[in-house]
């Protein structure tokens, strides 16, 4: 029989997948089929030879090197932007996502590019979903951990266990490691949308991270960062012009440099996380 605790757990999981489904069909709503189209000067950066490490996301498109033929899993895909990317460099991709409605964006978004055959979509929870077990060469996670940290265990466990013993996961996050600076930035009024229980992670999260990829490396970003959204031209790097460009990629290389000294690196808003799974009995995976 099930404990009270049990039950309010899953009734309190079930409450905050609603709500994060419910949060972002309106936003793949009020999308609609516009933007679907991946621009060739955003694809040309990402798969480019000059991958530079001083960007968070390019790095991470670097660690990954050569997609032909990979089997990738973009974990909370949303509407399938970055597994269209990969698609169109060849990787075979699963795409999951809490989003009813972002997964049909994500879907019309495949066919408009032309690799609906490399793509497969699937709306459901990490926490249930049924995927095969060691089965992805790359587990790309964007901005998706600090949406789950009420099941942060059993999400690393599902992912750890649906990558191959030699695959690589990647992780993007926000991170909280110096709590004055994450104080001051809540002082700071800069809308965002952020959905009302995520947060950036601590440190403890990140030390949970690696129970599960036990050779975690880290590659911190966001110092003077955090300026790009009021540069930028809609948060937007191709779209900006050279002059603002070039001004975030001074701020990018002064980052870098700055979050690569070992007394400085908690410093950064942002932190890019790879490694291996932990090797660990496939029962595990199918817990929910």
């Amino acid at each position: 029989m099930a404990t009270e605790a049990t039950v309010n757990a899953a009734k309190g999981r079930e409450e905050r997948w609603r709500d994060e489904a419910s949060f972002f069909d309106g936003w793949a709503e009020a999308s609609g089929d516009q933007d679907l189209p991946i621009e060739a000067v955003t694809f040309r950066r990402y798969a480019g030879p000059g991958l530079r490490r001083r960007f968070n996301k390019e790095f991470r498109f670097r660690l990954m090197g050569d997609l032909r033929g990979k089997q990738m899993l973009d974990v909370g895909c949303g509407d399938g932007y970055n597994a269209v990317m990969f698609a169109r460099m060849g990787a075979i991709v699963t795409g999951i996502d809490v989003s009813p409605k972002a997964i049909e964006r994500a879907r019309r978004r495949a066919e408009v590019n032309g690799v609906s055959e490399r793509c497969r979509f699937v709306a459901a929870p990490i926490e249930t979903a049924d995927l095969p077990a060691g089965s992805f060469d790359l587990v790309w996670a964007d901005a998706i951990l600090h949406h789950v940290l009420d099941e942060l265990d059993l999400v690393l466990q599902r992912l750890a266990f649906w990558t191959k013993p030699e695959g690589l996961l990647v992780f993007g996050e926000p991170v909280n490691l110096a709590p004055a600076l994450r104080r001051l930035r809540l002082m700071i009024p800069v809308e965002t949308d952020a959905t009302p229980d995520e947060r950036p992670l601590v440190r403890s999260e990140v030390d949970l991270i690696r129970r599960y990829v036990p050779d975690l490396r880290r590659r911190h970003y966001s110092l003077f960062g955090r300026l790009d959204r009021f540069i930028l031209v809609n948060f937007n790097y191709e779209k900006s012009s050279l002059l603002r460009r070039m001004i975030v990629n001074g701020l990018g290389l002064l980052d870098y440099v700055l979050l690569s000294l070992p007394g400085l690196r908690r410093l950064g808003g942002n932190c890019v996380m790879y490694g291996h799974p932990v090797p660990a009995p496939r029962a595990q995976g199918r817990t929910a």
